[in-house]
Parts: C-alpha cells; structure tokens; sequence
C-alpha cells in the first residue's frame, strides 16, 4: 500500500509517516518507481509507534522497545536496555506530576482564597 493508505488505515498523518521513516522508525520497500511500499508489518508498527506515544513515551525511547516488541499486542521483551528506557521514562513522567500536581495546588489556592 502506499503511504496515503497507511496514513488513513493508521489514522497517522502521511507527514508525521514521513517522520517515522526519517527517524528510523520505518523502512518501507520501495518500488521500482521509487514510490513506497508500506505492508502489513509496517501498519502494526506504526499501530505500535502510536500506542507507545500515546502512553507518553518519546520518539527515542519508542526506538529503544521497538525491536523488543513481539506479537500482535504491545508485549515487550525486557532486555537491559528497554528496562532501563522504561524506568527513565516512568521517572520523567512522576517528575511533570508532580509538578503538575504543585501547580494545581497554587490554582486551587486562589479559588479558595488561600494562594
């Protein structure tokens, strides 16, 4: 398929595909006419990608589990270097809670007189 199937199939813009592959994140066949060749693998990558971003995972710690990723679901196998991504990317997440957390205090604060 090409990158505009994909992009509907995956709900992924065809820009932010473009990304994916520049990044490393992609590597689609390409035909003879220099066109690329997306496949079902591709797809569940890309479903993969998603998936991982939308639990707050960046794009350099997604390259860090992709290749531990195995089967149709979001399973990983835990190898030094994904534990390691994971716990750095848990640790950064519990950081902008708690900073968010504060900031909620202080606006919370205000409405109740006490800022």
């Amino acid at each position: 398929m090409q990158i505009g199937e994909l992009s509907r199939r995956t709900g992924v813009s065809v820009r932010m595909l473009r990304y994916y592959e520049q990044e490393g994140l992609l590597r689609p066949a390409r035909r003879q006419s220099g066109y690329r060749d997306f496949g079902p693998a591709e797809e569940e990558q890309v479903r993969r990608i998603r998936l991982l971003g939308e639990a707050g995972l960046t794009l350099a710690v997604i390259r860090t589990l992709l290749p531990c990723v195995r089967g149709d679901g979001p399973g990983l196998i835990l190898c030094d270097e994904v534990r390691a991504a994971l716990t750095a990317a848990i640790a950064g997440m519990d950081t902008r809670i708690e900073a968010l957390a504060g900031s909620r205090r202080l606006l919370a604060g205000y409405l109740d007189g006490d800022p």
